[in-house]
């Protein structure tokens, strides 16, 4: 509850006010309109008197603006309150005066200079001619009633009535006085005019000589001095660190520029009154800053010593001087800071107060209360400067007696100063941090770090050396985060090795071994500034990466999609040459390696290749004779790696530049390499560091494929149909190529002339170098399935020419469904045919592979003259089956055109494993025929004849006619 006080005469009726009525409120002559608020409206809800000698004094209780005040002002500043609007007098037509109060209006008026002015009346003679009227009751208030009215005021006003009447005056000799100027003659009247009027005019003139200097030259000066004024820092230095403040020397250039003020009467009136001023001088002032966005919070305080400043325009005053700040509210500071560096801080307000004591020359001013009020928006608020790491050296220290290393680092990072501050910091202690795997758990303390002292000069570049030392790797360091393979420490070195910045934190020490004051050091401790560290790409770091000595495995059909072996494999030797970083100077030995990476031919990724398990790497280290650089050279052994063909297209170019090109091939690998490295600290793994390289092809011999030099032997037939038969064989075969490759299951068609005829199976078939031998092989003789009657027909026509020793060909390719799984690798391959030698097949009593005596099924032959017959020894290819000739229809030759005899023969006969001699078969001479005249000139002799014959052929349930054509056949003659 507020008081407003008004003095009144004694006796005098006590003007009343109305809820209408407004008090206008002001804080160091600034209006506060509370009216908009309503919880905060003004009410006059009262009034009482308390005598005070000759007068008294009318509180006016003021209800509801306590809180509101002191939440705009502040608790200790100086509240005027004023009824508005300002009492004015007025003169009634008997010329009386009279005070009234008008009732508030709708807008507010314009702020106005508050004064007091205290005005008395005598106390009337009750025996006056017009003292009646005292004992009236006084009429009714009512709008038009003045506010401040007593019942002298409202008696008829004359000539003779004084100008200052007290109605206090009322006992004693008082009221002899003034009835004596009461009754004056009236012949004195004349004789007093001029000097009323002299005395009127003097009023008048001070009047307007006030309300100038009141009402007009204040505002103007005040507007000439917040726009003219011009201050310059020129510097800023630290001085010295007491336990509870900082001494700093403040330098600065001000002088009033009256060119700034566009109001032309402010200019003039302020040039005016400075230049009769001319100098201020201050006394020794303490300047208050608080945080009224943060419940008022002291920021700081600042003890400034004396001041004397030049007043006059365009002459400037040098300011060099050492105050001593100290630091307000720890926590608010901490809470202002922190909100800083999340980005939660959008502005920031603070208000300045001081009490100044002013005077110029010998003539004091008094103290005046000065409080300002400044916003700084966020972009306003100055950041971290930008800065570089000039040098950095990671190297091996020792620490304590026992021989135990740690890793240490000595930085120096320049940054500069585009302040006018120089200061000079002392050593300070830090921890370095991570972020840790959830960013709302506390971080995680990797390093220490100690700065030298600092030597800060204003807009100049400032050098910061700092050493740090790591002693060992925490497990909540280096072990995975959930739902992640990364650890805090991987997640770090992965944005480093990536050229990204890579986030660290820094805090400092409270630490009692600093020369630091203990308020400095406690600050420091509770501030967590995050810092990017520099990353540095590793891009290069990788010289070379090959791949040798290179193994292929086809994946196998019946492993399940997520066995290794359900995908082809590569095996072979990385080689792998890193460039060690120059900053980095450690003991370092690499222990094992996995990678990732993608195959390119000619630009075009082809294949991904995945080494998910570690693989046991070795490392040696040694300088680049060239550049001095550095160098590990890693080596490992990589075993059964998946490989994922992803375009058939392009891999289909790389074989056919493998299998008919001329030169070796270059593929292209960039993959991400983990490197598992020992050091001093332990192992370390160093995730995702890029590598580029080539892995070199050798290309296949000239015709290599046709090298082979399939044989086939042990020949089993496993099944049959009506037009199939299923069998399989024995294959010896040359790999004349560089590779060694393991085929669980494939399939590859079999064609002739470009016609299919049958399939290819091979399992669990491991190629290696030079000579291969037993090697299982499953075929099918199908072409009326594959192919139609066309396949048929060709089909036929093969195995007669096979059967009769001609040389024949086979064409393998390969199809989408080739190797299962990987359908990409077979159609790719089915661009390639690799065309053979249709394989001969060692036959019984062949006393050597590959002699001309394997092409002929018909061994020999002997013909009966007399009984006109014949018999043939007949060499079966198979091993534990049966041939049934069910026909032949056969001619020979001699000298392959002359006919010597014809043989038709329809009752089946067998012809098993091994050489058979078949029956006699009936022969038809051609007696008429030279060749027969040459058979029986052979008698109990022999000659070489030819034959022809059709023979039908069943093996189980498959049956085939085939055509026979004999040369050399050598028969015996006999009678």
């Amino acid at each position: 509850m507020l008081f407003l006080e008004h003095f009144l005469e004694e006796e005098e009726r006590a003007p009343q006010l109305s809820q209408a009525d407004a008090l206008d409120l002001s804080c160091y002559g600034t209006p506060l309109d509370l009216r908009q608020e309503p919880e905060t409206r003004s009410r006059h809800v009262g009034w009482q008197k308390r005598p005070l000698r000759r007068y008294s004094v009318l509180h006016y209780l003021v209800k509801g603006t306590e809180e509101a005040l002191l939440s705009k002002c502040g608790s200790d500043q100086p509240i005027t309150l004023t009824v508005h609007p300002p009492v004015r007098g007025d003169v009634s037509p008997k010329g009386r005066i009279l005070l009234q109060t008008s009732r508030c209006r709708s807008t507010p008026r314009p702020a106005m200079p508050d004064f007091r002015v205290s005005v008395s009346f005598l106390k009337p003679n009750s025996r006056d001619a017009d003292a009646s009227i005292l004992d009236n009751e006084p009429p009714e208030a009512s709008e038009t009633s003045p506010l401040l009215s007593s019942e002298s005021e409202r008696r008829p006003v004359t000539e003779a009535s004084p100008l200052l009447s007290d109605a206090n005056h009322g006992q004693g000799s008082e009221d002899g006085e003034s009835d004596s100027i009461n009754k004056s003659p009236k012949k004195s009247e004349s004789r007093l005019r001029w000097p009323s009027i002299i005395a009127i005019a003097i009023l008048a003139t001070l009047t307007v000589v006030v309300m100038v200097l009141g009402f007009l030259v204040p505002p103007a000066i005040k507007t000439y001095a917040e726009t003219a004024a011009v201050i310059e820092p020129t510097g800023l230095s630290l001085e010295s660190l007491t336990p509870d403040s900082v001494r700093v020397r403040i330098q600065a250039n001000f002088k009033l520029d009256g060119a700034r003020v566009q109001d032309d009467t402010a200019r003039r009136l302020g040039r005016l009154a400075t230049s009769i001023v001319r100098t201020l001088d201050t006394e020794e002032t303490n300047v208050s800053v608080r945080l009224p966005n943060y419940d008022n919070a002291l920021l700081g305080s600042a003890v400034v010593p004396p001041l004397t400043i030049n007043l006059v325009d365009a002459q400037t005053t040098v300011l060099d001087f050492v105050a001593d700040l100290s630091p307000g509210d720890a926590e608010s500071l901490r809470q202002i800071v922190n909100d800083w560096l999340d980005g939660k801080l959008q502005q920031v307000k603070v208000t300045g107060s001081a009490a100044l004591r002013i005077k110029t020359g010998f003539l004091p001013l008094g103290t005046h209360d000065v409080v300002e009020s400044m916003v700084f928006e966020a972009k306003e608020i100055p950041s971290l400067p930008e800065y570089n790491i000039d040098r950095l050296n990671i190297h091996d220290v020792p620490i304590g007696d026992g021989g135990q290393m740690a890793v240490g680092a000595n930085a120096s990072i320049v940054a500069y100063n585009d302040y006018p501050i120089g200061l000079t910091v002392p050593q300070l202690a830090f921890d370095i941090l991570v972020p840790n795997c959830d960013p709302s758990e506390p971080h995680i303390m990797i390093a220490t770090a100690i700065t030298q002292p600092i030597d800060v000069e204003p807009h100049a570049n400032v050098t910061v050396d700092a050493t740090g030392v790591i002693n060992d790797l925490s497990e909540e360091l280096t072990q995975a985060c959930p739902l992640t393979k990364m650890s805090p420490l991987d997640n770090f070195f992965k944005h480093y090795m990536n050229g990204e910045d890579a986030q660290v934190f820094v805090r400092g020490q409270d630490s009692d071994e600093s020369d630091v004051p203990e308020w400095i050091r406690s600050f420091l401790s509770s501030i967590t500034v995050p810092i990017s560290f520099p990353g540095s790409s590793f891009d290069d770091a990788i010289r070379n990466l090959s791949l040798t000595d290179v193994d292929f495995k086809l994946p196998s059909p019946f492993a399940d999609s997520n066995d290794p072996n359900s995908k082809a494999r590569v095996s072979g030797t990385i080689q792998v040459l890193a460039v060690l970083p120059s900053e980095l100077n450690v003991d370092i030995s690499v222990n094992s390696l996995r990678a990732s990476g993608n195959i390119f031919y000619e630009g075009k990724k082809f294949g991904e290749l995945n080494v998910q398990q570690w693989q046991k790497a070795k490392s040696s280290k040694m300088n680049d004779p060239e550049d001095g650089q550095a160098e590990l050279e890693i080596t490992s052994r990589i075993t059964d790696v998946p490989l994922d063909i992803t375009d058939s297209d392009v891999f289909s170019d790389v074989m056919g530049q493998l299998l008919l090109g001329d030169e070796d091939l270059l593929l292209d690998v960039e993959s991400l390499v983990d490197i598992k490295v020992s050091t001093v600290l332990g192992d370390l793994v160093l995730r995702d560091v890029p590598a580029k390289g080539k892995i070199p092809v050798k290309q296949l011999p000239g015709n290599s494929l046709t090298k082979l030099d399939p044989r086939v032997f042990n020949l089993v037939i496993l099944n049959t149909t009506k037009h199939a038969v299923h069998m399989q064989a024995s294959v010896n075969i040359t790999n004349p190529t560089p590779y060694t490759a393991f085929i669980p299951f494939a399939t590859v068609h079999v064609y002739n002339k470009e016609i299919i005829i049958g399939e290819v199976t091979v399992s669990n078939l491991d190629v290696q170098l030079g000579n291969n031998t037993n090697l299982a092989v499953s075929a099918t003789w199908d072409p009326v399935s594959l192919g139609g009657e066309k396949s048929h027909k060709a089909a036929a026509k093969l195995l007669s020419d096979y059967l009769s020793g001609q040389n024949t060909t086979l064409t393998f390719k390969t199809h989408e469904g080739s190797i299962p799984g990987l359908p990409l690798i077979g159609d790719a391959l089915s661009k390639f045919n690799i065309t053979l030698p249709t394989p001969r097949i060692k036959l019984p009593g062949d006393k050597k592979h590959g002699s001309s005596q394997g092409k002929n099924f018909v061994r020999d032959a002997v013909f009966h003259i007399f009984s006109s017959t014949a018999s043939f020894n007949l060499a079966s290819p198979l091993k534990q089956n049966t041939i049934h000739i069910e026909m032949i229809n056969a001619t020979a030759y001699y000298n392959h055109t002359e006919p010597v005899g014809h043989i038709f023969y329809d009752e089946p006969f067998d012809v098993p494993p091994g050489v058979t001699e078949t029956p006699r078969l009936p022969v038809a001479w051609s007696a008429e025929s030279i060749g027969y005249d040459k058979l029986i000139d052979a008698m109990d002799g022999s000659l070489k004849l030819d034959a022809s014959a059709d023979a039908t052929l069943r093996i189980g349930n498959w049956i085939e006619t085939v055509h026979y054509e004999g040369r050399g056949i050598g028969a015996r003659v006999r009678i």
